[in-house]
């Protein structure tokens, strides 16, 4: 038997049972205790907070006010329990949802989609992401999955000292945008571009997998959209790297749809076209990828505390429950 020695594993393996043991445990204490928890911390919030928290609460949960539950494909939050028994159980999906329901009577009802959402649904369900829209929408976002979604890191290398290159390391399974990307870029010599799954027709495509630490070597990294949102999105902003990606069209947690371009990202367009030339531009005009970076980690900061994002998305499952005629539209 071969005996997995590396770090990052040994890491990996120490992050996950720290994860199922934290959210195990809290799982079978009381709800009222965290009921209680929550109306203390409401209390607590300033005018102004609750106002900068209202805008967010109001963008995740934009459903019409009367809409009505499907009765036939929701539960209860009494009767919203881990499903032992399920062979597909979205074990990250479950813990971040029920966190964010449990503190509301039992008798109220949801819907809930777990996994990957990339289109509106008929009647107001939770879900990780939505296409972005700027009217109503059925599909109320909570924080789901976050421990894979939600990665912030410390960047330490300046953007002036990374490699003049983008690199681009993904899966890539029926997704012809990432394919496109490819096509075009796979032996460009500014562009480190592979898939790391090799269940694939093009294995020249197939490149080694690329550490995070070492993508972070880069002064560009590639956030192409996949099933839904790009995951490394959140990281790439709190680097000192610059995220490059085509205008995002689905959104989650993250208020994708609030990024602006070439402010937050640099933006090229939908089939690569302009890529090099982007690349080149920022390369030789430091200072402007320089403020991309630093409007990116402003943005980022505000999703960097895990109490306030907790607070926030309870109160957005709150805003659920008032809109489809749950509880009292004004508290």
């Amino acid at each position: 038997m071969r005996i997995r020695t590396d770090f990052r594993s040994l890491i990996k393996g120490y992050q996950r049972i720290s994860y199922y043991t934290k959210n195990f445990s809290r799982y079978i204490l009381p709800d009222a205790l965290f009921r209680t928890i929550y109306g203390l911390k409401l209390k607590h919030l300033s005018q102004e907070e609750l106002d900068e928290i209202g805008h967010r609460v109001d963008y995740y949960a934009r459903c019409a006010e009367g809409s009505e539950v499907d009765s036939r494909n929701s539960v209860t939050v009494g009767g919203f329990r881990f499903p032992w028994k399920a062979k597909k159980k979205h074990t990250t999906y479950f813990f971040d949802l029920y966190e964010c329901v449990r503190c509301f009577p039992q008798k109220l009802r949801f819907s809930y989609l777990m996994g990957d959402v990339a289109w509106d649904l008929p009647t107001p369900t939770f879900a990780k992401t939505r296409p972005i829209t700027q009217g109503k929408s059925n599909t109320v976002i909570l924080p789901l999955n976050k421990v894979r979604h939600f990665r912030f890191i410390n960047d330490t290398r300046s953007f002036r000292e990374k490699r003049d290159m983008i690199v681009f390391r993904n899966v890539v399974r029926k997704q012809p945008h990432r394919e496109l990307f490819l096509e075009k870029y796979i032996d460009h010599p500014m562009v480190d571009a592979g898939q790391i799954n090799r269940d694939t027709k093009n294995p020249r495509f197939v490149k080694p997998y690329i550490p995070m630490e070492d993508q972070l070597d880069f002064k560009f990294i590639a956030t192409i959209e996949g099933n839904d949102v790009a995951t490394n999105l959140k990281w790439v902003m709190s680097s000192n790297s610059v995220a490059v990606m085509p205008r995002p069209r689905i959104e989650s947690w993250f208020m994708e749809g609030k990024l602006i371009p070439d402010y937050h990202y640099i933006e090229i367009k939908p089939d690569y076209s302009d890529l090099i030339e982007k690349l080149e531009f920022y390369i030789a005009n430091p200072e402007k990828a320089e403020a991309i970076i630093r409007h990116a980690h402003e943005y980022v900061d505000r999703f960097r505390d895990p109490d306030r994002e907790l607070l926030i998305a309870r109160l957005t499952a709150g805003r659920y429950f008032r809109l489809t005629g749950q509880l009292p539209l004004h508290p």
